[in-house]
């Protein structure tokens, strides 16, 4: 009944539905049996997305002013941790006219600016609340009391410790999950939801007064930049794969300066001017390296080492070819300057960049030119 699908990659993938659809679809159940005193076990909400969300309904309990249910999160084809989790309500009707919208155990509080929600706040972002209001109006607007209130208070349990698998504690949203979804429904292994998150992320850092952002693609450039350079994670934006994404967004947020930190395995794309470094566009490290190296070195010394070069699996083995022509400095100087002209020109010239590549484990590679000074600024 709730089976719809988008085809990615020559695989047919099932799409999923938010926690915000879930808490809707709830919630309207929890309304319609507290209004009519009986049990229902299905509720169907319209999305933003266009996707209606016929939702099974169970955990029902009732007391004297109170109906509780629950919809179980399913996220489809999405690898999501809180796939499988229950979406809890518990609903009573108010003499005061509103819908007042809560958390309750396991979802998180907000406790730094930038985000959807105020400080204090409970992390149930503004769409999930529409969706909730709107079928809460409606049922009042059907059964002919428009004229009462209703409270609910959302809860998941054991939402404290799926936050730790979230970047929820990063964003300072403490005590559980978030309650999400902009379109209702999931989308399998959505681009646009990592893009999100870079989005929520850089807008944190902005409304914490940063004056510069700090990018990694990953992991890598998470440890690097903490280890060697004492930075707390918490101040790193993610970019993943979306490079090109993350400084139009940084744009957005009003930054100037984007101090960008990675391993050249990733960084030496963005050299070459590829603007999405996952490998399903293009891996072309060892031609954006070879390109470099034969504008740099004497025909000789590059035939020399074109062969190997281009057999190269890993960048560290390249990284060693390269230094044994005595001219891997001016090499790798001019790699970080490309990618640090890239990023601007992609800014509309409306950023500074600034880059440092590591290659190895926490090996500082190149940076360019005022990317030490950057880094002081910010310890």
């Amino acid at each position: 009944m709730n089976d719809h699908y988008i085809e990615k990659s020559g695989k047919k993938l099932r799409y999923g539905f938010t926690t915000g659809s879930c808490a809707a679809a709830a919630s309207k159940a929890a309304l319609i049996m507290l209004i009519t005193g009986s049990d229902i076990h299905t509720a169907c909400i319209s999305t933003p997305g266009g996707i209606n969300f016929n939702a099974e309904i169970i955990d029902i309990h009732r007391e004297e002013d109170y109906v509780s249910c629950a919809v179980v999160k399913d996220g489809g084809d999405d690898p999501d941790v809180t796939t499988g989790s229950k979406v809890c309500v518990r609903l009573k009707l108010t003499d005061t006219k509103g819908i007042f919208i809560d958390g309750g155990d396991g979802v998180g509080r907000v406790t730094k600016p930038g985000l959807d929600q105020p400080i204090g706040n409970a992390a149930i972002n503004s769409v999930p609340r529409k969706m909730i209001k709107e079928n809460l109006e409606n049922i009042l607007i059907e059964y002919g009391i428009e004229d009462k209130g209703v409270s609910v208070i959302i809860s998941v349990p054991n939402g404290e410790v799926l936050a730790e698998k979230t970047f929820n504690p990063k964003l300072g949203i403490v005590g559980g999950i978030s309650i999400l979804g902009t379109t209702g429904i999931v989308e399998p292994m959505s681009d646009r939801a990592v893009i999100d998150t870079i989005r929520v992320e850089t807008k944190v850092r902005k409304a914490q007064g940063s004056d510069i952002l700090m990018v990694a693609p990953g992991n890598y450039g998470l440890s690097f930049l903490s280890e060697v350079y004492k930075i707390d994670p918490a101040d790193v934006v993610l970019c993943s794969n979306f490079v090109y994404d993350a400084v139009n967004i940084a744009v957005d947020e009003g930054f100037s300066r984007l101090l960008f930190a990675g391993h050249i395995g990733k960084l030496v794309k963005v050299a070459g001017g590829i603007k999405n470094t996952h490998s399903m566009y293009g891996d072309h490290r060892m031609e954006i390296l070879s390109d470099i190296c034969k504008k740099l070195l004497d025909a000789q010394t590059y035939e020399s080492i074109k062969a190997d070069l281009m057999e190269c699996v890993m960048t560290g083995e390249a990284v060693r070819i390269i230094n044994t022509t005595g001219k891997g400095d001016i090499i790798f100087d001019n790699m970080a300057q490309s990618i640090k002209d890239h990023m601007q020109k992609w800014s509309g010239d409306t950023l500074e960049v600034e880059v440092i590549v590591f290659a190895g484990e926490n090996e500082e590679l190149v940076a360019t030119s005022h990317a030490h000074e950057w880094i002081k600024e910010e310890t």
